[in-house]
C-alpha cells in the first residue's frame, strides 16, 4: 500500500480555505445589495410619501396666502413707490432700499446687500417720422444700448424685410446707407415662450447683422402682442468688428404699413432721432435675506426674481411679480413658524434686463465656494398669470417624480403640471450651468407679452388671485425642497 504524502493532505485543505473565504465573500456581497436594494426601497418610499407627509403644511400655505393680500400690497409699494427699475437709475436704487428695509421687516435673517457692477444706459429723446410717401409721425422706442443717432437725427429710405433669410438674399447695395426694417410678426402662445423666442432674434440680433451690410440703422416691429400701437422694447446686442448702428422698435401697425409701402414700391423714408446714451458701468446689487435652516443651515434653495424692469413702465409682471412672490413665500413661512431643515434664501437679482445678468452671474462668483450645498434654484419670471405649474432641470428622472409628487399638493393653485426637462429662469442659469436643480414657476404667458417690456405692465394689468397662487405654489415648492430628509438628486 503506498504512503500518503503530505502534499495530498494540503490540496483538501486548501480547496476547503478557498471555499470558505468564497462564501464569506459572496455573503458579504448579498449582504450590500440587499443594503443598498432596501436604502433605495426607503428612498423611494420617503420621496413617495411626501404627498401624505406634507399635505397640513401645504394646506396651512395656501390657506394663509389666499387671505393674506400682502403680495399685492407688496407688489404696489414696489411698484408705485420706487418706479421703473432700470440698472443705475435712481429707482433702481430706491428699490434696493425697499427690498433691503421689506426683508428686515418680515424678519428674513442676515439681510444685505452683494455689489455687483451693472450697465448705465437711458433713453434720452425719441422722435421719428415717415417723410414719403407721405408725411406723418410715428411712435419708436430705443432698443437697450442702442448708440444714438447725430443730434440732429438721420433720415434715409427703408428696406423692409421679414427675416434674416430674406436680408441675407439682398445685394449689399440695396441696403448700403438705408434704414433696414425687420417687420417679423410674434405668435401668441400660451404653454411656452415659443412665439416669444422665435421673435425676439430679430431685436437681439436683427441691429448687428443689418450693420453688417451697411445700414446706417435698424427698425424692429415690437417683440409682442396684444395691441398693434403698442411699443415693446427689450435689450439688444452688438457685435465686435461690427459698427453698431441706431435701433428702435416701432408699433406693429407702423411695421406693417411701411413694409406694404415698400413691398408696393413706394420706397418709404424715414427720419429718426434717438438721444441714448451710455455711461460706465454702475454700481448695482443682489438684494438677499434668509430663513436659516433648523437643521442643514449651510445647505441652500435659492428663490428670487429680478428686480430691476425697464424705464418704460412700472415693471409690474416682468419681474415685480416674481419679486414679491419670493419675498412673501418666506414671509408666510416665518409666521406659519415653519423653519425648514435647509435655508432658504431669497435672492432678488440685479441687472437682468440690460446687464447680461449682472446679478445671476455677480450672485454665482460671490457664492462659488458654497454652489455644491445649493440643494435647488427656483425663479419666477414669467408674470402673474393663472397657473400651469412648474418647469424644472439639471435633476434626475427620480427628481423629476419628486417633483411630480409636490405637485399632487398644489392642485388648488392650478399647479399641477411638470415641465421637464424645462430650464428656471435666466437669473438662476449661471447655477444651472454648475449642475445645481433649477425650477420656475410655470404660468399661463398668452396675455404676458400683451404688457411685457411696455408702458403696459403696469399694476393694474396684474391679477390679485393668480399673483397670490404663484406666490403659495412658490412657497410650498420651496418649503418641501429645504425640509424633505433627502435633497432633489443632481445628474452625475
Amino acid at each position: 500500500m503506498m504512503g500518503i504524502e503530505k502534499s495530498d493532505l494540503e490540496i483538501p485543505v486548501k480547496k476547503e480555505k478557498w471555499l470558505k473565504r468564497v462564501i464569506v465573500a459572496v455573503r458579504w456581497v448579498l449582504l450590500l445589495l440587499i443594503t443598498i436594494h432596501l436604502y433605495g426601497c426607503q428612498q423611494q418610499m420617503n420621496q413617495s410619501d411626501l404627498e401624505e407627509q406634507f399635505r397640513d403644511e401645504a394646506v396651512s400655505i395656501i390657506e394663509a396666502m389666499s387671505i393674506s393680500g400682502q403680495q399685492y400690497e407688496k407688489l404696489v409699494a414696489l411698484c408705485e413707490g420706487t418706479g421703473s427699475r432700470l440698472p443705475g437709475s435712481e429707482g433702481d436704487r430706491a428699490s434696493r432700499a425697499w427690498a433691503e428695509s421689506t426683508m428686515v421687516a418680515d424678519g428674513l435673517e442676515n439681510v444685505r446687500e452683494e455689489m455687483v457692477l451693472v450697465p448705465h444706459w437711458e433713453r434720452g429723446e425719441e422722435e421719428a417720422e415717415l417723410v414719403s410717401p407721405t408725411n406723418r409721425s410715428i411712435s419708436i422706442t430705443a432698443l437697450g444700448l442702442s448708440v444714438a443717432t447725430r443730434p440732429e437725427g438721420l433720415e434715409a429710405d427703408v428696406v423692409a424685410l421679414s427675416s434674416f433669410e430674406e436680408l441675407e438674399g439682398v445685394s449689399t447695395s440695396l441696403v448700403e446707407g438705408k434704414i433696414v426694417l425687420f417687420n417679423y410678426p410674434m405668435e401668441r402662445t400660451d404653454r411656452s415662450m415659443a412665439g416669444y423666442g422665435d421673435a425676439v432674434r430679430y431685436r437681439t440680433g436683427g441691429p448687428a447683422a443689418a450693420a453688417r451690410k451697411g445700414a446706417v440703422a435698424c427698425l424692429v416691429r415690437s417683440v409682442g402682442t396684444g395691441s398693434v400701437d403698442n411699443l415693446h422694447t427689450g435689450v439688444t446686442s452688438y457685435q465686435d468688428g461690427v459698427q453698431p448702428i441706431p435701433a428702435a422698435a416701432l408699433t406693429m401697425a407702423d411695421a406693417d404699413d411701411i413694409e406694404q409701402m415698400y413691398r408696393s414700391g413706394m420706397a418709404p423714408r424715414v427720419r429718426m432721432v434717438l438721444g441714448a446714451r451710455s455711461f460706465p458701468d454702475a454700481e448695482g446689487a443682489n438684494v438677499i435675506g434668509e430663513i436659516r435652516g433648523r437643521e442643514l443651515p449651510d445647505e441652500i434653495v435659492v428663490i428670487g426674481g429680478h428686480l430691476d424692469s425697464w424705464d418704460l413702465s412700472h415693471g409690474a409682471h416682468d419681474d415685480g411679480a416674481g419679486c414679491v412672490q419670493a419675498l412673501e413665500a418666506a414671509r408666510i413661512l416665518l409666521n406659519l413658524g415653519l423653519r425648514p431643515r435647509r435655508t432658504i434664501r431669497v435672492v432678488l437679482f440685479a441687472a437682468e434686463e440690460v446687464g447680461g445678468l449682472s446679478g445671476g452671474n455677480g450672485y454665482l462668483q460671490a457664492h462659488l465656494a458654497e454652489i455644491d450645498r445649493h440643494v435647488a434654484a427656483l425663479e419666477s419670471d414669467s408674470g402673474a398669470g393663472p397657473l400651469f405649474g412648474f418647469s424644472a432641470d439639471r435633476t434626475t428622472t427620480e427628481g423629476y417624480e419628486t417633483l411630480r409628487e409636490i405637485l399632487k399638493l398644489l392642485q388648488s393653485t392650478g399647479a399641477s403640471e411638470l415641465r421637464a426637462p424645462g430650464g428656471g429662469g435666466a437669473d438662476i442659469g449661471p447655477l444651472a450651468n454648475q449642475g445645481v436643480p433649477v425650477l420656475g414657476v410655470w404660468p399661463d404667458v398668452s396675455l404676458y407679452f400683451d404688457y411685457h417690456h411696455s408702458e403696459e405692465d403696469i399694476i393694474q394689468k396684474v391679477n390679485p388671485d393668480y399673483l397670490a397662487d404663484g406666490t403659495a405654489a412658490l412657497a410650498v415648492m420651496a418649503y418641501i425642497l429645504a425640509e424633505m430628509e433627502l435633497p432633489l438628486p443632481r445628474i452625475k
